[in-house]
């Protein structure tokens, strides 16, 4: 009888730390999703304003459609894109073409102080501050999260229920990791 009794409160406490496991990873993954989410919304955000700096730029940059055609393509294959990785693709092709039209704006001094072209530098400016760090944070949960999937005994309970690994947010562009060079002799 005794032992009857240990095995039960056994298989019950069995049964809640299975229960209190899965609970976190559930929790883990849609902590995973709300940060992807986030910097979706940034990225989102950065494209509706596109269209803006595009129009403002046009008339100086004639010669640099093909730029700001690459960038119409991009904005609409950004809305085709399904997975983490084909948005992390357009994202890091969108950075590079938005830096050769701020490169290119440099050489038109009346398009520099057209307040236009000033406010919405300003603005992509700062959503490009906002998707560096929903980038990170996104990039510090799904750590967190492939961590407990791999971590004994939760991989045990991860593989039974199906949870896989999340993708980190990399960047794939080798001119990105490339140091800066500033020269201030000019």
């Amino acid at each position: 009888m005794v032992i009857g009794i240990i095995i039960v409160f056994v298989l019950i406490l069995l049964v809640f730390f299975v229960i209190a496991k899965y609970n976190k990873l559930v929790t883990l993954r849609q902590k995973v999703r709300n940060a992807w989410s986030q910097i979706d919304v940034q990225l989102q955000r950065r494209f509706d304003l596109i269209p803006n700096l595009i129009e403002t730029v046009k008339g100086y940059m004639e010669h640099e459609s093909g730029v700001l055609e690459k960038i119409a393509e991009l904005r609409t294959s950004w809305a085709n894109a399904q997975t983490v990785a084909d948005k992390v693709n357009l994202d890091n092709q969108l950075s590079e073409s938005l830096k050769t039209i701020m490169a290119v704006a440099e050489n038109y001094p009346d398009l520099k102080a057209n307040q236009n072209f000033m406010s919405l530098q300003n603005e992509l400016t700062n959503t490009e501050d906002k998707i560096s760090y929903s980038r990170q944070f996104y990039n510090d949960i799904v750590t967190k999260f492939n961590t407990e999937l791999e971590v004994f005994p939760t991989n045990i309970i991860a593989s039974i229920f199906g949870f896989k690994a999340e993708e980190l947010f990399k960047v794939d562009s080798e001119e990105a990791r490339k140091n800066v060079k500033v020269d201030f002799s000019k």
